[in-house]
C-alpha cells in the first residue's frame, strides 16, 4: 500500500504517528499551525519530549518522506490529530476539530479517508466533521470516507504502544471501517478492532473515564486514611493482592490531556445521568487545593514564619516534558494565593515556564524549608539528599507520589511526609 498521507496536528500524537507512517513507506506531509515547530521538524529537531522521536523524526525526514509546514496538501488519506480541550466552564472545545476540518476541506478529493485521532465527545465525527466535509460535495460514505481512530498510546511509550496496542477503528460505515484498518495495518500489530464512529467517540471517553473514576477512589482512600491512622499506600497494595482488585493510587491531582479532560464531556452531555463521572471529577480536581493546604499546615503546625517552598515537577506524569492540564500549575496557584514563597524545578522542562522557575536544582533547593514533589520523575528518585542537606534549611519532603526513597531521606536529617500516609502527615 502506497498512499499520500496529511497529518494535522504534530503534538505528542500527531507528531510519532506521522513518523511511523512515513518510516513505513508512506509520504507523509505534516501539518501545524506552530510555525516555530515546523520549522523545528524540518531540521529535525524536537519540540516535544519522547522516547525514540528524535530517531524516527531524523529517519523519516532523511529518507524524504516526511515535511512538515502550516498549510495541508492534497492526499490520499487526511489524519486530524489535535487537542479537543474543555473551556472553563467545563464544556468541550471543538474549535480545533472544527478548524481542522475546514482547513482540509479544499484539498479532499473523490476516494479521499479522513480519520479524526483526537478524543472527543460522542457524535464529533456527525455532528462536527461531516456538516464541515459535506461541503465539498462529495458523496459522504461513498465519494469521501470518515472515521474515528482513538489514540491508546501513553506518553513516553508512544512508539511502543502505537505498534503493539489494540486500536478501535469506528466508521461512518462499512468501507470507512475497512480502508481506516488497512492503513493501519501498516505498523500495528494488536488487534484491530471495528465498529462505528460514534461508539468508537464513546469507547476512548470510557476508558479515561474509568482511570479517572479509579484515581478518585484512590484520592478519597487517602484522606480516609489519614484520618484514622493508616497508610494509604500499603493498604491499597495490599487490597491489589486480591486477584479482581486493581485500584490506583493517589496523587495531587489529574493531569494530561485525556483524563482529566474526557469525562467532562459525559458530564455536559448527560449531566443528570453521569453523577459518579461528575463526583470523580470533582474529588480529583480537589486535589491541587488540598496539597497546598497540606503545605501550609505543615509549615504553621512547625512555626515557620516566611516558609519557601521548592516544587519538584511540572510535567502530568513521569519522565515526560507534558504540562497539559498538570496538576501542579493548580498546586502553584493554590500556593501564590497563599502567598507563599515557592521556587520550581523540572529537570524535563528545558525551558522556563513560570516566574518562580528554575534550570538549576542547587538554585531550587536553596533555602527551602519544604521540598515538595508532585511528578514521581526518575530524576527525584535518584537524588542524593547528602547532596542536598545542606542548602536546605528545614530539611522537610512532603512526597504526594510516594515515590522516594524514604529511609535514604531520613538518614539523611529529612523529615519525610507522604500524602495519604497518617504515619506522616
Amino acid at each position: 500500500m502506497s498512499k499520500k498521507i496529511c497529518v494535522v496536528g504534530l503534538g505528542y500524537i500527531g507528531l510519532p504517528t506521522a513518523v511511523m507512517f512515513a518510516n513505513h513507506g508512506m509520504q507523509v506531509h505534516g501539518v501545524d499551525v506552530n510555525k516555530r515547530a515546523v520549522e523545528m521538524i524540518n531540521n529535525k529537531q524536537l519540540h516535544i519530549e519522547e522516547n525514540g522521536l528524535e530517531e524516527q523524526l531524523t529517519k523519516a525526514v532523511d529518507q524524504g518522506l516526511f515535511q512538515a509546514s502550516t498549510e495541508p496538501v492534497e492526499a490520499d488519506v487526511f489524519i486530524v490529530a489535535v487537542p479537543s480541550p474543555i473551556n472553563e466552564d467545563k464544556t468541550a472545545n471543538l474549535s480545533y476539530v472544527r478548524q481542522a476540518t475546514e482547513a482540509i476541506a479544499p484539498f479532499v478529493k473523490k476516494g479521499s479517508l479522513v480519520i479524526l485521532e483526537s478524543t472527543v465527545p460522542p457524535r464529533t465525527v456527525e455532528d462536527v466533521m461531516i456538516p464541515v466535509l459535506e461541503k465539498t460535495g462529495l458523496t459522504i460514505g461513498e465519494e469521501l470516507f470518515i472515521s474515528h481512530s482513538p489514540e491508546r498510546v501513553i506518553p513516553g511509550r508512544v512508539f511502543e504502544e502505537l505498534v503493539n496496542n489494540d486500536r478501535i477503528v469506528g466508521g461512518i460505515n462499512e468501507a470507512s471501517s475497512q480502508m481506516t484498518k488497512e492503513l493501519y495495518e501498516v505498523f500495528v500489530k494488536g488487534t484491530i478492532h471495528l465498529t462505528d464512529a460514534t461508539t468508537a467517540e464513546l469507547v476512548k471517553v470510557i476508558e479515561n473515564t474509568y482511570r479517572d473514576i479509579n484515581i478518585a477512589f484512590a484520592n478519597e482512600l487517602a484522606k480516609i486514611s489519614e484520618n484514622i491512622g493508616v497508610n494509604a499506600w500499603e493498604a491499597i497494595h495490599l487490597a491489589n493482592f486480591h486477584p479482581r482488585v486493581n485500584i490506583h493510587f493517589p496523587g495531587p491531582g489529574v493531569g494530561g490531556h485525556c483524563i482529566a479532560v474526557d469525562p467532562w464531556f459525559l458530564v455536559e452531555q448527560q449531566p443528570e445521568t453521569a453523577k459518579l463521572v461528575h463526583l470523580a471529577r470533582q474529588i480529583n480536581d480537589s486535589m491541587p487545593g488540598y496539597t497546598a493546604e497540606k503545605v501550609q499546615k505543615t509549615l504553621q503546625e512547625r512555626g515557620i514564619q516566611h516558609g519557601r517552598v521548592a516544587v519538584f515537577g511540572l510535567a502530568f506524569k513521569a519522565n515526560i516534558d507534558d504540562m497539559r492540564e498538570s496538576p501542579s500549575l493548580e498546586v502553584i496557584e493554590n500556593l501564590k494565593q497563599m502567598n507563599v514563597d515557592l521556587t520550581v524545578y523540572d529537570p524535563h522542562i528545558k525551558e522556563n515556564k513560570l516566574p518562580h522557575q528554575t534550570q538549576e536544582l542547587n538554585e531550587a533547593v536553596s533555602h527551602a524549608d519544604i521540598i515538595l514533589v508532585l511528578t514521581d520523575h526518575q530524576n527525584f528518585k535518584e537524588l542524593n539528599p547528602e547532596e542536598l542537606k545542606d542548602s536546605v534549611r528545614s530539611k522537610i519532603v512532603i512526597d504526594t507520589k510516594n515515590c522516594l526513597p524514604r529511609s535514604k531521606w531520613e538518614q539523611a536529617g529529612f523529615e519525610v511526609l507522604v500524602l495519604g500516609d497518617s504515619k506522616n502527615i
